[in-house]
């Protein structure tokens, strides 16, 4: 049998935070970098707003 959603719902997390750590040291760069993180992490996880603002990733 499957795991269950909130497994499923776990594991997406877990690697959705490893995704997004991986984009913000890659982010460090330059500026161009930095825009597509920003982009990336749009895609990537509803809360990039906030991750964006508090990175400094766009003006």
């Amino acid at each position: 049998m499957p795991g269950s959603e909130r497994r499923r719902e776990l594991r997406r997390r877990r690697h959705r935070k490893k995704q997004v750590a991986r984009l913000l040291k890659r982010a460090g760069s330059d500026s161009s970098a930095k825009v597509k993180v920003a982009e990336k992490l749009r895609k990537l996880t509803p809360g990039a707003e906030v991750l964006i603002a508090a990175h400094k990733l766009e003006g």
